[in-house]
């Protein structure tokens, strides 16, 4: 090799060099934040009410913020594996799908509800339908939400198993609806005889009119559950992670908040969804193999 050629090559390597850092840094720290919200109502209505959270974002981070609600809990996953989001507020379940897929991600706060990290999965059935107690459900179809979902497949799943003895799709037939609020209005026209949501977002539908709490019954409540964790790439600066953990922890307005239907956040860490790992497990739920 010349000294033209080694001195070019160099010159070349360093240029490369320089690019790398540059888009690292860009990476660690981007102009733009883009933050998921979990895809469990319809995309429009959550991303109405999660305007005022962009703006107190965006004055807390100074930097733009994109609202962002894909089309399913798995395209979530893949968002956050791929790097195409920043911040992803996640149902408990599907936080744990995304930590096997990329390990890297990290929990850093749990929405708050009634004093608690915690809430419920709600089973409803279609007032004066067949289904009045949870051994009702045999030889019927059952509503769940996405296959992902925590208070919505995972929980009333594991709930019907242990205290009914029931399969799904050996002693009911599982229905998948993709979202809470579809599983409620199939549940009220009698579509489907009953089914299971989260407890809040119920009760959100009710206070809404989006459903008529007069045509579902509710047929039973699960343990509590522990409650959506909004998490961050690992890859970020300590000094936005920092940020970031404090505009979660000091967030209180109540219109900021309502995009989560939580009334405040506290610190959380990944050891507080290994119940859902071991609930996985007792189903059979290999989590490498889910989508």
């Amino acid at each position: 090799m010349t000294r033209c050629t080694f001195a070019r090559w160099i010159a070349c390597a360093l240029i490369a060099c320089g690019a790398f850092g540059a888009a690292w840094a860009q990476r660690a720290d981007p102009e733009k934040l883009r933050v998921a919200l979990l895809p469990d109502e319809n995309a429009s209505t959550l991303i109405r009410n999660a305007q005022p959270l962009k703006a107190y974002l965006e004055q807390r981070l100074k930097k733009d913020i994109e609202i962002v609600v894909t089309t399913d809990y798995s395209s979530m996953i893949e968002a956050m594996r791929f790097g195409r989001i920043e911040v992803g507020y996640f149902g408990g379940f599907s936080y744990v799908l995304a930590k096997s897929k990329a390990p890297g991600i990290e929990p850093f706060a749990v929405g708050v509800e009634r004093g608690e990290p915690t809430y419920r999965s709600i089973l409803i059935a279609t007032a004066g339908g067949p289904v009045k107690t949870l051994a009702d459900i045999r030889g019927r179809a059952f509503a769940f939400g996405d296959q992902a979902s925590t208070s919505s497949h995972l929980v009333p799943r594991a709930f019907l198993l242990s205290k009914a003895d029931l399969v799904g799709d050996r002693d009911y037939k599982v229905v998948h609806l993709g979202t809470h609020d579809a599983v409620a209005r199939a549940v009220q026209v009698g579509q489907v005889p009953a089914g299971a949501l989260s407890e809040q977002i119920y009760r959100q539908l009710v206070e809404r009119k989006t459903i008529d709490s007069a045509r579902l019954v509710q047929i039973a409540l699960s343990d509590p559950i522990p409650n959506y964790p909004v998490t961050m790439q690992g890859y970020l600066a300590p000094e936005l992670k920092q940020a970031l953990r404090a505009a979660f922890l000091e967030m209180k307005d109540r219109e900021v908040l309502r995009a989560f239907r939580v009334e405040g956040f506290a610190p959380t860490d990944d050891r507080a969804y290994d119940v859902l790992r071991e609930t996985a497990r007792i189903l059979n739920i290999d989590l490498t193999k889910m989508k």
